[in-house]
């Protein structure tokens, strides 16, 4: 019934703000935050019995392919989708678009990630069949997360009028998009129950989506054509290489979604979902112990600490703690970090800092 239906995870990004962990060598979705896989595998894991190896695709850049690869051996090279430079989530999925559209015009695409957290697996094949059903409808869905705490840090999705069920799954026509509001605000739109956070996972048929890119972004429509043109041609790579660079940076919710034609979403029931975006993140991820701590990696010694994420990533070296509070402590390779956990946005200016003033070694 899915042979048309591909998934493809964006696994791209260097995850700059779980440096010192995550490095340009290392980058965060090839991480092992918990258990015994990595970010990326468990990507994959949760997609078996719906989409085979065949028909998923990644997103990345060229320095991480061979990393990927050897985590994932059963994807098929082909399946590598390679992002000459960052050019924002818009211009990735319409790379992606034209995959599937050179494989199979009529096609359907799952845009999903490499750096979330998903406990409920069987949850999420059934979001994406009542997304793959709505999306013959010619919608672009996307999948809302029901929030749990006034969050600052996600974007919103206003329901609308209710479409049916999909799946056993109620779907809503979107109202509006509403960026990443002040505590203030979140607070309203998590008390009134119209209000869903953005997952940044989106399900739509190939051609429609591309017919959004071309009303909307009609700029980049035409580089992507350009490039589609030459998909299986031996000019490709010089192709892709000439017109990539010229392509505007932006992201698919503001190019596409926020003034789309028609767009639904499906509130989860229960996904146990979660944004691996930051190590403040991971409070809300991972179990702590009775004071409030973290013990990701390594077994430190604690005396009096509380609310405190600690990370060693050295069998050789004790990390101990005595009378701290509300810390982020990350031993990693060549870097220490110490930050406070209310300024761990802060992390990536530190990456950026060292970039700019030569100290790639750290990077």
């Amino acid at each position: 019934m899915y042979e048309d239906f591909y998934a493809v995870i964006m696994a791209g990004g260097s995850g700059t703000r779980l440096w010192p962990l995550s490095r340009e060598d290392r980058p965060k979705q090839s991480l092992v935050i918990t258990g015994d896989r990595t970010l990326f595998q468990r990507a994959v894991d949760r997609l078996d019995g719906l989409f085979p190896s065949d028909r998923i695709l990644i997103v990345t850049v060229a320095n991480q392919v061979a990393i990927l690869q050897e985590q994932c051996p059963d994807i098929p090279d082909e399946n590598y989708i390679i992002e000459p430079l960052p050019r924002g989530t818009a211009s990735v999925v319409g790379l992606a678009a034209v995959a599937i559209q050179n494989r199979n015009p009529q096609g359907f695409m799952a845009i999903l990630t490499a750096d979330h957290f998903i406990e409920n697996e069987k949850h999420l094949r059934q979001l994406l069949k009542a997304s793959y059903a709505i999306a013959q409808e010619d919608f672009l869905v996307t999948l809302g997360i029901i929030p749990t705490f006034p969050a600052t840090g996600y974007g919103y999705i206003q329901k609308g009028d209710l479409l049916g069920e999909y799946e056993r799954l109620k779907a809503f026509q979107v109202k509006q998009f509403k960026e990443k509001p002040n505590l203030e605000l979140a607070t309203a739109l998590v008390r009134d129950g119209d209000h869903v956070w953005n997952s940044g996972m989106f399900i739509w048929q190939v051609g429609t989506v591309m017919a959004e890119f071309e009303r909307q972004m009609p700029d980049l429509y035409a580089k992507l054509a350009e490039i589609g043109r030459d998909w299986q041609m031996k000019e490709y790579k010089s192709t892709i290489e000439r017109v990539w660079p010229t392509i505007e940076r932006q992201t698919i919710d503001y190019g596409v979604m926020e003034n789309a034609a028609k767009v639904a979403v499906i509130p989860s029931i229960n996904l146990g979902w979660n944004d691996v975006g930051s190590w403040e993140s991971l409070f809300e991820s991972l179990e702590s112990d009775r004071a409030g701590n973290i013990i990701l990696r390594g077994a430190p010694v604690t005396f009096d600490t509380q609310g405190t994420l600690i990370c060693g990533d050295s069998p050789d070296r004790l990390i101990v703690t005595i009378g701290v509070k509300d810390l982020i402590i990350v031993d990693a390779g060549n870097a220490v970090l110490v930050c406070d956990r209310k300024q761990a946005q802060w992390v990536r200016d530190v990456v950026n800092y060292l970039m700019k003033n030569g100290r790639e070694e750290y990077l």
